[in-house]
């Protein structure tokens, strides 16, 4: 699942709406080590242009 997620973020990075929603869908979904990485992944990949709504969105995963 981690590595599905990772492909549909790439693939919707462009729109910051689906972007959000599919990145709240993989926290549900990802167990907690799983969501961890991917947060990391995220930060490290698209810190440019989603940085804030990808704390946002994990802020409470910790």
């Amino acid at each position: 699942m981690f590595e599905m997620y990772k492909k549909v973020l790439r693939g919707v990075s462009f729109d910051t709406g689906l972007f959000k929603k599919e990145l709240l869908k993989a926290k549900r979904w990802l167990k907690k080590d799983e969501a961890l990485l991917l947060k990391a992944w995220a930060l490290a990949t698209f810190t440019g242009a989603h940085k804030d709504l990808i704390i946002e969105v994990f802020e409470k995963l910790n």
